[in-house]
């Protein structure tokens, strides 16, 4: 249901307000999706997180097929363009925005729930939401049926890290499971073959063979994976050329996904 709105004083319209200031502050069990493609990958993925949409009242017939995909019962705002600017505190130029609710995952249950053949990415100290956001992206592409976070990893849900997912943040399921050593210490007991990726890998990428149950271990740029977590795994490195002896982490994981799954 579309519902015109004019007063960007609207009560309705509070989830939206002040959107940078929201996402360093956090929104609470909520979370802010931004433009089309982002909110598609929702609408067929998982409406039932939405709780509203806000839409520039320009963009309303362009957006129609998509508008029409919306569960009933979700609110659709149809904003003028400076109504929308001042809600939201900056030009929104893609004119698409929408509220949802995180969804609560068990990280126990997660895993047990797999099935026998199985990838999982684990993130370990995290904190560029560009990064997370290209992690996560890979993931997608490459099949990866979760992501596991340690408790210093930033927020998947942060708006630019959903953002540069391209929606796969919201798609894929993720769960925080404490350190990286007890991340991979319930991965081990999960039955899951654990590699880390590091520049001193024991073994090259190309060499590696691994069915069944898989889960790819990642760190931060710089500081990589802590030795206790790579002492816990097989360690695996990528072999270049030219001195160089690390990638881009985003790079990394999805170099490492295409290389595995291919096999």
């Amino acid at each position: 249901m579309i519902v015109e709105v004019d007063d960007p004083e609207d009560p309705r319209l509070e989830p939206y307000r002040h959107v940078r200031d929201r996402d360093l502050a956090g929104h609470g069990g909520r979370f802010m999706a931004e433009g089309r493609v982002v909110l598609e990958k929702v609408v067929r993925a998982a409406p039932d997180m939405l709780e509203s949409v806000l839409i520039a009242a320009h963009r309303v017939e362009s957006l129609s097929d998509l508008i029409s995909a919306l569960p009933g019962e979700i609110p659709i705002y149809a904003a003028g363009q400076a109504a929308m600017d001042k809600v939201v505190g900056f030009p929104i130029h893609r004119g698409v925005l929408a509220v949802g609710r995180r969804p609560r995952r068990d990280a126990a249950a997660l895993l047990t729930g797999l099935p026998p053949r199985a990838l999982i990415v684990g993130l370990v100290g995290v904190a560029n939401h560009d990064n997370m956001g290209g992690v996560f992206r890979n993931a997608a592409a490459f099949g990866a049926d979760a992501v596991l976070l340690d408790d210093t990893c930033c927020d998947p849900f942060y708006r630019k890290a959903i953002r540069v997912s391209v929606g796969a943040a919201l798609t894929t399921p993720f769960v925080r499971v404490g350190s990286g050593e007890q991340m991979a210490d319930a991965l081990i007991e999960a039955g899951f073959e654990t590699v880390a990726l590091s520049p001193a890998g024991a073994e090259n990428l190309q060499d590696v063979r691994l069915r069944g149950r898989v889960a790819v271990l990642l760190g931060a740029e710089g500081p990589g994976l802590p030795e206790t977590v790579l002492a816990r795994t097989r360690t695996v490195r990528i072999q270049m050329e030219g001195g160089f002896d690390s990638l881009n982490m985003a790079t990394t994981s999805g170099i490492v996904l295409y290389t595995l799954t291919l096999r």
